[in-house]
């Protein structure tokens, strides 16, 4: 009786030994399955952030010139108000001395939730040499010149092509076609480089000096 007892009382703990064991291995899998539907539910959620932030990058062939680091990249612009934020981009040099000469640095930083149309220097540099000392020096002229570059809203890309036309600060109107990352400003200024963020201002950089009538 006694070896019977004892072979019985083997069997039972072998069985519940194995049971334990599949409870175990059933629970590490659930556990598995848990974690990866939690990181798949993680990695779907993380998408339509990462999206909505590279829709609102800057766009157009020209950025690359932008520096990658310091005050005038674009993160380092977005720190500071426009002409501040273009004084530190070697891209718009040109510009802001005319900003500087026109005296509007002041204006232009003082400014709320504008949208600025920045010739590069490229820009500039198609207006033949002598001509553009002529504007440098009748401070009444460039200052016509500049603040019609500049409209009293923030435009988004998805605006600019559809929602103009934009009234500028010099009174005259500024149109603009085109959609995703292909706009045209005015039938001649193409934009190279846009939705540049400042702490004040839309910045879109053109490839033409835009001439009010």
């Amino acid at each position: 009786m006694t070896r019977v007892r004892t072979r019985l009382l083997g069997v039972t703990t072998a069985a519940l030994l194995a049971l334990s064991m599949a409870a175990c291995s059933s629970d590490d899998s659930s556990d598995t399955a848990t974690t990866s539907s939690d990181s798949t539910s993680a990695t779907a959620m993380a998408s339509p952030s990462e999206s909505a932030m590279s829709a609102d990058a800057p766009f157009g062939a020209a950025c690359s010139a932008v520096p990658a680091s310091g005050s005038g990249s674009f993160s380092g612009m977005a720190q500071d108000p426009v002409a501040t934020a273009a004084s530190n981009n070697p891209v718009l040099s040109t510009l802001v001395t005319a900003v500087k000469t026109a005296g509007l640095v002041d204006t232009l930083n003082s400014a709320k939730d504008v949208t600025v149309f920045a010739p590069t220097n490229d820009a500039f540099a198609k207006i033949p040499e002598a001509d553009l000392k002529k504007v440098l020096a009748d401070k009444a002229t460039l200052t016509k010149i500049l603040t019609y570059h500049v409209v009293g809203q923030k435009i988004t890309p998805d605006q600019l092509g559809t929602a103009g036309p934009f009234k500028s600060l010099q009174g005259q109107d500024v149109t603009a076609t085109g959609s995703g990352e292909d706009f045209t400003v005015n039938g001649t200024a193409k934009v190279v480089c846009g939705n540049v963020q400042t702490a004040n201002a839309t910045v879109y950089l053109i490839d033409t000096v835009l001439m009010p009538k």
